[in-house]
């Protein structure tokens, strides 16, 4: 990822901050002092010159090597050709300080973009590994602690509960619980029995558990993950801002311009007697003109410009990752959400209780006797909503887990089980049909071996998440979508309550990004994906513009995003784009206004109508009218 201005410059010298530049003014301010206050020993030229001079170098000096790299390169009608020129001749004119000036709005509209950058952004190789560093592999009769990379296909591993697994295998175990949010964005832990594959990525919950290893460690889940990352992201082009292809054009004409207008009347000199050609005064024109047409304004209102943008969306809690991103995002015409933790809560609520032997009271308090010590979220949800209704735990004389299905309890002398709908039909207890159509989340309970009520859970949607959607349609944007590795059918049901009219369940990462891919493809679409998890973190970034939880988001899909959201409000997804777009018209603002004073003064320069010191006027007067435009961003 680049620069938001996306040239070298930039990082050539944004270590060096804010002292060369500062140095410079300073020699600037006390050199315009010494030259119009009559100080004697300023008086002299050549003191004069070398003061100017010294002033130059600090922010000339970078300017000018990158005039030069980039003449190596066969670019040589760059703006920093433009700044190199228009500084000598303004030293050969006799007008130091105007030189100096030059270079330094241009530093400083330089510094004021890296800080933003700086401050809002960290390069995409910086992903952060979430893979663990070591693992416990069985060797010679032992554990031994290694990196997992060092593990052969076919070893033994062994992960503690709440253990990131490393490296994909089989698992060992009878049964064991997995939570597989960060691969497949599933908000439900995941049961794998003894056999099947466990991946790479996953987080063991609940016990220690060994896995035969059969991939190696460049070869698992989370690898995979990662690659699409880094390969999605070098793939992504940075946008390329409009001063730097506008230099492409306007530099070499401004350079034929002013050769023109010095070599053109010394024609017209030769072959006409009458007029008489001084050149002195037509070089003075010429270097006049070049002056002038220095885009300072251009310069620093440009960065300037999506600097307010970025300061205005930071403090709405909406980073984005450089100026080009604020552009990009103003062009967005298709949303793509994933799920849980983005529009979700990723927290279970229970929705509904019924009861049919005892009163829901004693249901309630039978349940939280047993759920209280576990730590699976269903389990979490079932004691916070029992204890909101004020139930009383029961007496429990004895409670056997049942991996997988639940809990067998004595409770106030009565057997119950608590679980899930297998739990009950492996004990050939019947309950209702209709639960087993559920798209829910169901705890049944059953007592002395007879059904006796349940419980639907279902995660719940963000405060802001209907209004989220109706915000991004009121500002034209109706293609949008819900992609997730839930069930098909709990997807259909929220979107029907978002009012999304697309919906896509039981996706992986390579799903997701196969279908942000086709939509990328499309010449007509502009893409923005939004999600919050490890495995959203290629999709973040195939996309147009990626944009991440914060909050609660994985450390992957914070740095693969362009944009990333603080408050893990989805709402702030549609105030991006206003913000984008409001940045977008100060910057064209900006443009149109400085351009088009500047032909006015560059035609009057060529006609002898306006002396140097008009247009340096003219030109602050465009550059504090343009900062002063961009300075409006931030009262937004």
């Amino acid at each position: 990822m680049s620069t938001t201005c996306g040239c070298e410059h930039c990082h050539s010298h944004g270590s060096s901050g804010l002292w060369m530049p500062t140095i410079s003014f300073v020699l600037l301010v006390i050199g315009l002092i010494g030259k119009y206050s009559g100080i004697s020993w300023f008086a002299e030229s050549w003191i004069e010159a070398i003061w100017f001079l010294v002033a130059f170098l600090p922010v000339g000096l970078p300017v000018m090597r990158e005039a030069w790299e980039a003449a190596l390169r066969k670019d040589f009608f760059s703006e920093f050709s433009l700044m190199a020129i228009a500084s000598i001749g303004a030293f050969c004119i006799g007008e130091y300080p105007e030189a100096v000036a030059v270079m330094l709005f241009y530093t400083v509209g330089e510094r004021l973009q890296l800080l933003a950058v700086n401050k809002a952004s960290k390069n995409i190789s910086d992903l952060l590994d979430v893979r663990p560093e070591r693992t416990d592999v069985w060797r010679t009769g032992t554990y031994m602690n290694v990196s997992p990379k060092d593990v052969k296909v076919g070893e033994r591993i062994e992960v503690k509960p709440g253990g990131r697994v490393p490296l994909d295998g089989v698992l060992l175990e009878a049964e064991a619980q997995f939570d597989t949010s960060a691969l497949t964005g599933e908000s439900m832990p995941r049961s794998i029995r003894e056999g099947e594959e466990v991946l790479a990525g996953m987080i063991v919950q609940g016990q220690a558990v060994r896995i035969q290893v059969n991939r190696p460690y460049e070869q698992s889940a989370l690898a995979r993950i990662l690659a699409l990352v880094k390969d999605a992201s070098e793939r992504k082009a940075p946008a390329e801002l409009f001063i730097r292809r506008f230099a492409r054009i306007y530099t070499p004409i401004v350079i034929l311009l002013s050769f023109l207008i010095v070599s053109v009347p010394a024609l017209v000199g030769m072959v006409t007697p009458s007029f008489q050609y001084v050149f002195s005064d037509w070089l003075y024109r010429g270097l006049v003109f070049l002056v002038i047409s220095c885009p300072c304004a251009l310069v620093i209102s440009v960065p300037l410009g999506y600097f307010g943008g970025i300061g205005a969306a930071s403090r709405a809690g909406i980073l984005f990752k450089g100026g080009n991103y604020l552009d990009a995002i103003t062009r967005v015409n298709t949303v793509a959400f994933d799920k849980t933790g983005t529009l979700t809560t990723g927290r279970f609520e229970v929705t509904t209780v019924e009861s049919t032997e005892i009163p829901v009271s004693d249901l309630l308090s039978i349940l939280l006797s047993v759920e209280r010590k576990s730590t699976h979220p269903v389990a979490q949800a079932v004691v916070r909503y029992a204890e909101k209704q004020d139930s009383v735990p029961m007496e429990i004389t004895d409670m056997r887990e049942l991996a997988g299905h639940g809990v067998e309890a004595i409770v106030n002398g009565r057997q119950v089980l608590v679980g899930n709908i297998r739990l009950l039909a492996e004990r050939d207890i019947p309950v209702p049909k209709e639960l087993s159509d559920s798209v829910s989340t169901v705890v049944v309970c059953a007592i002395d071996g007879k059904y006796a009520g349940h419980l639907l859970l279902s995660d719940t949607l963000k405060k802001d998440a209907v209004d989220a959607i109706r915000r991004l349609k009121d500002l034209d944007v109706k293609d949008i979508c819900l992609l997730s590795g839930d069930k098909q059918e709990i997807v259909n049901q929220f979107a029907e309550r978002l009012g999304v009219d697309k919906a896509y369940g039981n996706l992986l990462p390579e799903d997701k990004a196969a279908y942000i891919e086709r939509l990328t493809a499309e010449p007509d679409k502009s893409v923005a994906f939004v999600g919050d998890g490890m495995n959203d973190a290629p999709v973040l970034a195939l996309s147009d513009v990626g944009i991440a939880m914060g909050g609660l988001g994985s450390d992957a899909a914070i740095e693969s995003a362009d944009v990333v959201i603080q408050t893990d409000q989805p709402s702030k997804v549609a105030e991006a784009i206003s913000i984008g777009r409001a940045t977008r018209n100060i910057v064209r603002q900006n443009i149109v206004g400085s351009i088009g004073v500047k032909v006015i003064v560059l035609v009057a320069g060529a006609f002898g109508f306006a002396t140097l010191w008009e247009a340096v006027f003219a030109d602050v007067g465009v550059s504090l009218l343009a900062v002063l435009n961009s300075i409006r961003i931030l009262k937004r």
